[in-house]
């Protein structure tokens, strides 16, 4: 026979503790936030209904979900498409799985009801993807009073940062580009969180731009370039809208028709270098790649890039938000690699 009997939900519960369904929900969700008598009452009426799941009720008694939030300000299929975002999630469940904790991801939109959508997950912690500075996410989760941990910034109030240092890396591996004296065409991330295309010059930047990571390393960039003894504000820029090879591919058909024969590649990961190889490796086979993360794929054809362990970062960012006593927040140490 079939089981009709009605599923108990949350506002029966509110309902017999006497309380909003906002108590009741923080009183599974953020204990914290509610007295102990009212944490006592909503107890009981949950066992009175038998509302409680074994993972709810567990969180209930123990103010503990074991659960560990990843906010993530990309569309959710980047963590799994992305490389570089991968070896960070493998970082971050490594730790997990070490530690007993589940994993629950939590993308943003970039719609107003991101910051609430992010506070009421069931989670004990957050690591936090990087983001723009002024991504209205950041301000929240730095006043919530559970530990959070970004990487690669922006610094926040509130927020553990584990990082490297972006700047000195682009530096480095750009000066090493331009040793070959060839012409530099920069392939960049977006500038902010509208994410706009954008094909200009180095003249057609803002001199300040949200995204941390960005910034940085066009600024490494842009040193690199005026130390050799060219031109920051005549190089070109693609600033593309997503981290992928078709990305790439599109920015570098925007750079073919003025490219030099040697023209140097800068791009601020492989992922993109591996698609401006693919478009320009009959149109201008001279061409030498930059890149960043050392992929696979981007040994195998040359690219010059720049090491750091994300899966480093994404241990250590998950060790901080488990376990803030535990945080080192020493910048990750990165190298170059290739030609």
């Amino acid at each position: 026979m079939p089981n009709n009997r009605r599923r108990v939900t949350l506002k029966d519960v509110a309902a017999r503790a006497g309380v909003s369904p906002m108590t009741a929900s923080y009183a599974f969700t953020r204990p914290a936030r509610v007295a102990a008598a009212t944490r006592d009452r909503v107890r009981r009426a949950a066992d009175e209904l038998g509302y409680r799941p074994d993972a709810v009720g567990r969180a209930l008694k123990s103010g503990r979900t074991h659960q560990l939030g990843v906010v993530f300000s990309e569309h959710l299929a980047y963590a799994f498409d992305d490389p570089a975002a991968a070896r960070f999630l493998a970082g971050v469940a490594e730790v997990c799985v070490e530690q007993g904790r589940g994993l629950t991801f939590i993308p943003t939109r970039g719609d107003a009801a991101d910051a609430g959508r992010v506070l009421s997950a069931a989670v004990d912690g957050f690591v936090l993807w990087t983001t723009a500075a002024d991504d209205p996410v950041l301000a929240a989760v730095a006043e919530d009073p559970r530990p959070a941990v970004i990487q690669g910034g922006p610094g926040r109030q509130g927020l553990a940062c584990v990082t490297q240092d972006d700047y000195g890396a682009a530096l480095a591996v750009a000066s090493h580009g331009l040793r070959e004296g060839r012409t530099p065409v920069v392939i960049s991330f977006p500038l902010d969180r509208d994410r706009s295309r954008m094909v200009t010059t180095g003249a057609g930047l803002p001199p300040h731009v949200p995204f941390p990571v960005t910034d940085a390393r066009l600024r490494g960039y842009r040193t690199a370039i005026e130390r050799a003894g060219l031109s920051w504000a005549g190089t070109p820029v693609v600033v593309v809208a997503r981290n992928t090879q078709q990305d790439g591919a599109a920015a570098a058909r925007d750079l073919a028709p003025g490219l030099a024969p040697g023209a140097l590649v800068i791009a601020m990961s492989d992922e993109l270098a591996l698609g401006a190889h693919q478009a320009l490796r009959e149109t201008c086979p001279q061409a030498a790649y930059l890149g960043w993360d050392a992929s696979p794929a981007g040994r195998r054809i040359g690219i010059t890039s720049v090491t750091n362990s994300l899966r480093d970062q994404g241990r250590r960012c998950a060790q901080g938000a488990l376990d803030p006593d535990r945080l080192d927040n020493r910048e990750i140490p990165w190298t170059i690699t290739g030609h």
